[in-house]
C-alpha cells in the first residue's frame, strides 16, 4: 500500500451490531504501558481488554523507535525488562536494546497472543460514563461500548482522563508553579541551536517581506522571558527507520503536499556551511537506522503541534498529515532540489525507506512521535526536584534516569536572525516515580490509572516519558488495579506495602541501590539526542 493510505483518524460508521464487552479492566491504549498493564492484571487473575485508537498496537516502540531511549540500564526491571530480553532472543542475542520496528511488532503480537489478552483496534473514544466517581463504562464512535471495575488511560494524549473530568495541563508551567528552574520558556540553549546566523525573511534583510515557513514570529512582546509559563509543547516529529540496504531499500517518494518552500529555511542553513539534519542515525539490526531530529532544522516539525493534545479527531488528522508531508518532504527535497550541494544530495538519496517495515502505511511509520500531550494534576506532581534528587517520594513504583529534556517549542526572531526556543539536556541520576503520580484525586475518579499521562511537569515528564518507563509505570498500574479489584477498593486506597511487594515479586525495580552503578553524566553523552 501506498503512503496515501497513512491516517491517524478516518470517521466510522456505527457497526450493525456493536458490542458490549465487560472485563475487571479496561485499557485505553495498546502503548508498550497497556500492554504492560494488561499483561500484569492478567497474570495476577484479572480479565482485561486493551481498546486501541489505531490499526496497531506498540506505539512508538513498534512504529520506528528502535534505539531505544534506556538511561541505566540497571533502573529497567519486571516486565519492561521481559520485553527486552524477548527482544534479544528474537535476534539470537544475549542482549539487545536497539531493534527494527517488525522485531518490536513481533515481540508485542506474540505476548499479547501468549496470554490471550483481547484487542480492539480501531475505537474511537466517544464517551466516558461515570456514576459519581467511578467510570461505568466507555463508548465508542462505532457503537461499541466496555463495562469494567477499574479503567486505565494508557493513551499518549490523555484522551480518557480528559472526558473523565480529570483535572490536567497542557504546555510550560512557569517555573513559578513548582519553583522548578529548567521549566517554561528556555532560551540559549546549548544544544539543536543555530549555529550559524541564518535570516529568517523571505527576502533577506527585508523584514517586510515576511518570516519563512516554520518561524512563530519577530515580535519582542511575545517571546516572553526566561522560566515564563505558556502553552507551548515540544515538537513532534517521526521516528523514520532507514535503509541503505539496496536490495531492500525503496527511494523516498514525494509526499501527497509536496511544498519545497516549507524547507527554504533548511538550504540557507545548508548554504551557510552548517549539514547536520540528518546526523542522529542510530544503527539498528539488518543494515537499518533510527533516524531522530538533530540540530536547528532537521525532522521535528516545531510549532506545528500546539492543538494536538485537545484538538478534535478531525484536527489531530490535519496536524498528523502535516507532520508526514514535512519529515517525507524534508527527505524527498534533501534527496532531489537542485539547489542541495550535489554531494549531499547523493548522501541522502543513498538511503530509503526499508521494504519490509511498515507495508500497509508505504513503508512509513504509521505512529507521530507525540513526545507530550495531556499531563495529569494529581496528589502528587513530579517535578525537576525529583529528577534532580533534591525531593524523594514515599511511594516508590519504579524508576526513571532519562536525562531532562525537552525538544525545541518554537522558533522565533531576536535581532534579526532564527533562533530556537525550549531545548533542555540535563544530566541526572535514577529516581523513584511516585504511585501518587499515576493515580486522580480521589474527588475526581476513584477507578483510574493514568501510566503515561501521568501527574508531572512538562520538564519532569521530559525526563519520564521514554518507552521502558511507561511499561514500567504500566506493570505498576495493572498491579494497582488488580489489588483495588481484589480488596474491593479504590485506586487511592490501594495498600501501598503490598503494590510494592507485588512489583519486587514481578522483578520490578522500585528504588535505586547503592551497590548500583551509573554515570549520568557520561550516559547522556553517549545517548544524546536519542530522544
Amino acid at each position: 500500500m501506498s503512503i496515501e493510505n497513512l491516517h491517524y483518524y478516518k470517521p466510522t460508521k456505527n457497526l450493525s451490531t456493536p458490542e458490549l464487552i465487560e472485563k475487571d479492566i479496561i485499557i485505553y491504549g495498546g502503548t508498550p504501558a497497556g500492554i504492560t498493564a494488561a499483561i500484569q492484571a492478567t497474570k495476577m487473575g484479572s480479565t482485561v481488554a486493551i481498546v486501541e485508537f489505531s490499526n496497531h498496537i506498540g506505539g512508538m516502540t513498534a512504529s520506528g523507535l528502535g534505539a531505544t531511549d534506556l538511561g541505566a540500564e540497571a533502573a529497567v526491571g519486571g516486565l519492561s525488562k521481559e520485553f527486552y530480553q524477548r527482544i534479544a532472543n528474537y535476534y539470537g542475542k544475549e542482549k539487545q536494546w536497539t531493534f527494527e520496528p517488525k522485531a518490536a511488532q513481533f515481540v508485542f503480537a506474540q505476548w499479547i497472543k501468549e496470554y490471550e489478552i483481547p484487542v480492539y483496534l480501531n475505537q474511537y473514544l466517544c464517551e466516558v460514563i461515570k456514576d459519581d466517581l467511578k467510570i461505568t463504562g466507555i463508548s465508542m464512535e462505532n457503537g461499541n461500548r466496555f463495562k469494567g471495575k477499574v479503567f486505565m488511560d494508557c493513551s499518549y494524549e490523555g484522551d480518557l482522563l480528559a472526558k473523565a473530568g480529570v483535572s490536567f495541563f497542557v504546555g510550560r508551567e512557569s517555573n513559578a508553579t513548582y519553583k522548578e528552574i529548567y521549566n517554561g520558556i528556555q532560551l540559549g540553549a546549548l544544544h539543536h541551536k543555530f549555529e550559524k546566523w541564518i535570516d529568517p525573511y523571505v527576502i533577506e534583510g527585508e523584514p517586510e517581506s515576511g518570516l519563512l515557513p516554520g518561524i512563530m514570529g519577530d515580535s519582542p512582546e511575545e517571546l516572553g522571558y526566561q522560566g515564563q509559563g505558556d502553552h507551548r509543547i515540544q515538537a513532534y516529529n517521526f521516528r523514520i527507520c532507514m535503509t541503505k540496504v539496496k536490495n531492500n531499500l525503496v527511494p523516498f517518494p514525494k509526499p501527497p503536499k509536496y511544498d519545497p518552500r516549507r524547507f527554504e529555511l533548511l538550504l540557507r542553513y545548508i548554504k551557510s556551511g552548517v549539514w547536520d539534519a540528518m546526523n542522529l542515525h542510530t544503527m539498528l539490526p539488518n543494515g537499518k537506522s533510527d533516524l531522530n531530529n538533530y540540530g536547528a532544522v532537521s525532522t521535528d516539525n516545531i510549532g506545528m503541534n500546539y492543538e494536538w493534545p485537545e484538538g478534535s479527531y478531525e484536527r489531530r488528522e490535519e496536524i498528523f498529515q502535516d507532520h508526514v508531508n514535512y519529515a517525507l518532504g524534508m527527505l524527498y527535497f534533501l534527496a532531489n532540489d537542485a539547489r542541495i550541494p550535489e554531494e549531499i544530495r547523493k548522501e541522502v538519496a543513498s538511503w530509503g525507506l526499508p521494504r519490509d517495515e511498515f507495508k500497509d502505511t508505504g513503508h512509513w511509520p504509521h505512529q507521530l512521535y507525540i513526545r507530550e500531550g495531556r499531563r495529569m494534576i494529581s496528589d502528587y506532581v513530579m517535578t525537576d526536584h525529583n529528577c534532580l534528587q533534591q525531593t524523594f517520594v514515599e511511594d516508590p513504583i519504579g524508576l526513571a534516569s532519562f536525562h531532562m529534556d525537552s525538544h525545541n517549542c518554537r522558533r522565533v526572531v531576536i535581532d534579526g536572525r532564527c533562533v530556537n526556543e525550549g531545548d533542555v539536556q540535563v544530566p541526572i541520576p535514577p529516581y523513584e516515580i511516585s504511585y501518587r503520580s499515576i493515580r486522580p484525586k480521589a474527588d475526581e475518579c476513584t477507578n483510574l490509572l493514568v501510566p503515561v499521562c501521568l501527574s508531572s511537569s512538562h520538564i519532569a515528564y521530559g525526563s519520564i516519558r521514554m518507552e521502558p518507563v511507561f511499561m514500567i509505570l504500566g506493570q505498576a498500574a495493572g498491579t494497582a488495579a488488580s489489588l483495588a479489584i481484589k480488596h474491593n477498593r479504590t485506586v487511592q486506597d490501594v495498600d501501598f506495602d503490598e503494590l510494592k511487594q507485588e512489583l519486587l515479586n514481578g522483578g520490578q525495580v522500585v528504588q535505586w541501590g547503592e551497590d548500583m552503578v551509573d554515570d549520568p553524566l557520561t550516559r547522556m553523552k553517549e545517548t544524546f539526542g536519542k530522544e
